[in-house]
């Protein structure tokens, strides 16, 4: 039986996919940017239904910017999950650029790529990174730089916070966490690690049941003279606490 569900959510979300880069490629030249970012969240609201898991937003999400959120990460959902809350550009590795669809969609939703393994190129995302920030806009990173398996925090990487110290923005934290809605265990469903492969852990999100992604959003705080390096410390154990905060409704 989940077998055949899994089958019927895969459908359901590639016409999901393919009906959104269609919208990105001949309705978007033609909307305003509030009007893509309706779109954006929308389309990743749908899919969250499509494919059977319930958000629940703690908190508040900044209601305009300038701000970086800075959340952990998990899974390849997570992107979307975040898009389904509020949207925001986030900065990716820029293999992701070519890939099929996902690509386009990505690119749709104004993300913002870098080299991870260039030291120049990461210079040139915090300067550009910055500039959005002045310019008032709203962008989310993963300090973890990979994914983790929802039960612990990785070490959080600084290089990308110097954006909101150098245009004096706030940073937003965000916990992230995925559980079984009838226990309200830990989902490892969504997850992405390891020797894990993308398509087994798209097909394990797909067979699952009562997965809830729960985001916690924290309190907007400035670096308030901490460098880099303290302030991602410091965000990483306001986080872990978020975390520690979850509780399904019920």
């Amino acid at each position: 039986m989940n077998g055949l569900t899994a089958c019927w959510r895969s459908c359901r979300v590639l016409a999901h996919v393919l009906a959104g880069a269609w919208t990105v490629r001949v309705v978007f030249p033609r909307l305003s940017v509030a009007q893509k970012e309706e779109r954006i969240q929308a389309w990743a609201l749908e899919l969250l239904a499509r494919l059977a898991i319930k958000l629940i937003v703690k908190g508040v999400p900044a209601q305009a910017g300038p701000v970086l959120l800075a959340s952990n990460h998990i899974s390849w959902l997570d992107i979307m999950v975040l898009h389904a809350a509020r949207h925001c550009r986030f900065v990716s590795k820029s293999e992701l650029q070519h890939w099929p669809l996902v690509g386009t969609l990505a690119t749709g939703a104004g993300t913002l790529y870098i080299e991870r393994e260039s030291r120049r190129d990461a210079m040139r995302v915090v300067h550009h990174m910055a500039e959005c920030l002045r310019q008032g806009e709203v962008l989310a990173v993963f300090p973890e730089g990979t994914t983790g398996d929802g039960t612990q925090l990785l070490p959080f990487h600084a290089n990308l916070l110097q954006a909101a110290i150098s245009a004096q923005a706030p940073v937003q934290p965000v916990a992230l966490h995925f559980a079984d809605e009838a226990t309200g265990a830990v989902s490892f469903a969504p997850c992405y690690i390891g020797d894990d492969t993308l398509v087994r852990s798209v097909w394990r999100t797909l067979s699952a049941k009562g997965v809830v992604a729960v985001l916690h959003f924290g309190t907007p705080q400035l670096a308030e003279g901490r460098d880099r390096r303290a302030w991602a410390a410091d965000l990483r154990t306001t986080i872990q606490g978020l975390r520690g905060e979850v509780k399904l409704p019920g």
